[in-house]
C-alpha cells in the first residue's frame, strides 16, 4: 500500500500529471464500514467526509469508475470495487454518464496516489469530495466480496465521522432499503428535453452501421428516462434516431402527442414493482403497436407490463463480464450489466413471449421478444461505456423493426 505523497517536481511531470495536486490522496482519516449483520471493516477515508448507508454491491469491471460513480442505477447503493487500484486514470468530463453521483459509497481497496491519463482534469478524491460522495480505501475488498456472494446484498454503512460501532449499527438497521420502494423519482429527468448529440471516437464506426438501414429519414424515437446514461442516448442518435427524452412518469397520452415512430425504454435503479405508473404507460403503448426497445429496468417493466413478475436477486449482476447466450442466433456475447433484480422466467405467457437470452453464469431471463408486437428487450447494456461491444447490433435490431413496422 503506498499512500505517501508524490513529491516530485511538478515542473518534471507529464501535462496530465502537472495540474494535479495532493488533493488525490487519502487524508488518512480513520473510516468505518458497517454492516447490518454487525461485521466491522476499518479503513482510510477519501472523499466526502460524512456518513452515508446503502446497500452493498460489487462491480467487476477493471475500468470505468467515473462510468460506475456517475450511473444512476447506482442510486442508494455503496459500491465495492473488485479491482484493487481506483483513481489512476482520473476524472474527465467526456466520461460522465450523467449530471450528478448517484450511488451512496465507494469502496476500494487502494487509491492510487497518481493519475497518468491525457484526458484527467482531476483527480478522484477531489471529485468525490466534490460531490459529496464518500470514500473508504485500505479494506479487504476480496472478503467483502465474499461476504456478499455468499449472504447476498445487504445494508451497511459508511462514517468518517461517528465511530461508535454500536451506533453505526443502530443507524443502518433503522434503514429500510430500497425493495418495494420508488428510486426512479430521485434520478429521472424534470421535464422533456431533446437530444442531439451523437458519438465520436471508437465507438462511432460499429454504431453508425444501424443508421444506414432506413436512409435519411430519422425515426422519433421517444425515451422513457428512468435514470438513463448519456451513452446510451449517444447511441441512439447515432444509431440515425431524432431522440425525445421523457420523464419517467409521463403518461401515454402526452407520449402520443409528440407523434413518436418508437419507444426507448432506459436503465435506471432500484426495484421495478413499485412503479405502477410506468408499468401502465408502457402497457398501453406496445398494446398500441408502438415499437419498442428496452434494457435493463425497461426490459423487468416491459415484463411486469405483459403480465410477468420480477425478482430480487441475491448479489445482482454488476460488472462488464457477463456472458450471455442469444438463444435466436447461439452466439455467445460478453456484456456489460447492473441490475439486482430480475425477470421470473416462468412468470411470463411464453405464447405471447419468447425468451431470447439468457445469462450463461445462472440461466437468467436476459431478454425477450413478443411474438406478435414490435417488442424486444434485454437485460443488459449494449452502449458499453466501458465494456465490450458485442452488443452493438442491437440497434440494428431496433431500427430494422422500427422501418419493418413503417413499411420502409
Amino acid at each position: 500500500m503506498n499512500d505517501t505523497p508524490n513529491n516530485s517536481d511538478p515542473a518534471d511531470a507529464s501535462p496530465s500529471e502537472a495540474h494535479l495536486d495532493d488533493a488525490r490522496l487519502s487524508d488518512g482519516k480513520p473510516c468505518l464500514f458497517v454492516f447490518e449483520d454487525g461485521e466491522v471493516h476499518r479503513g482510510r477515508h477519501f472523499g466526502h467526509d460524512g456518513e452515508s448507508v446503502g446497500e452493498v454491491v460489487f462491480n467487476t469491471a477493471m475500468s470505468g469508475y467515473q462510468e460506475v460513480l456517475t450511473d444512476p442505477s447506482y442510486k442508494g447503493q455503496v459500491v465495492v470495487m473488485t479491482y484493487p487500484l481506483i483513481g489512476n486514470t482520473g476524472i474527465n468530463p467526456e466520461d460522465e454518464e450523467s449530471d450528478g453521483c448517484y450511488l451512496s459509497g465507494f469502496v476500494i481497496r487502494e487509491l492510487s496516489p497518481v493519475v497518468s491519463n491525457q484526458r484527467a482534469t482531476r483527480d478522484l478524491n477531489s471529485y468525490l469530495t466534490e460531490r459529496q460522495i464518500i470514500g473508504i480505501e485500505g479494506v479487504d475488498t476480496r472478503s467483502i466480496v465474499r461476504k456478499v456472494r455468499e449472504g447476498g446484498a445487504m445494508r451497511a454503512i459508511l462514517s468518517s465521522v461517528d465511530t461508535d460501532v454500536d451506533s453505526l449499527l443502530a443507524k443502518v438497521r433503522a434503514w429500510p432499503g430500497l425493495h418495494g420502494f420508488d428510486v426512479v423519482q430521485e434520478v429521472t429527468c424534470d421535464k422533456p428535453y431533446p437530444w442531439t448529440q451523437g458519438l465520436d471516437g471508437p465507438f462511432l464506426p460499429r454504431v453508425d452501421e444501424a443508421a444506414d438501414v432506413g436512409g435519411d429519414k430519422r425515426p422519433r424515437l421517444a425515451v422513457m428516462d428512468f435514470g438513463i446514461k448519456r451513452n446510451m442516448l449517444r447511441g441512439l442518435h447515432a444509431a440515425g434516431y431524432d431522440v425525445q427524452v421523457f420523464p419517467a412518469s409521463t403518461t401515454a397520452e402526452a407520449i402520443l402527442e409528440h407523434a413518436p415512430d418508437c419507444l426507448f425504454l432506459s436503465n435506471g435503479p432500484g426495484d421495478p414493482e413499485p412503479l405502477g405508473y410506468a408499468i401502465s404507460t408502457i402497457r398501453t403503448l406496445v398494446n398500441g403497436g408502438l415499437p419498442t426497445f428496452g434494457i435493463c429496468l425497461g426490459h423487468q417493466l416491459t415484463a411486469l407490463a405483459l403480465g410477468g413478475r420480477t425478482m430480487k436477486m441475491k448479489f445482482g449482476h454488476h460488472g462488464t463480464n457477463q456472458p450471455v447466450i442469444d438463444l435466436t442466433t447461439e452466439r455467445t456475447e460478453i456484456t456489460s450489466q447492473n441490475h439486482s433484480y430480475v425477470v421470473d422466467g416462468e412468470s411470463l405467457d411464453l405464447g405471447a413471449v419468447e425468451i431470447t437470452h439468457e445469462n450463461l453464469n445462472d440461466r437468467s431471463v436476459e431478454g425477450l421478444r413478443h411474438r406478435d408486437l414490435p417488442l424486444f428487450t434485454v437485460q443488459y447494456h449494449p452502449e458499453a461505456a466501458p465494456g465490450p461491444r458485442d452488443a452493438f447490433y442491437l440497434f440494428r435490431r431496433f431500427r430494422e423493426m422500427v422501418n419493418q413496422h413503417a413499411g420502409v
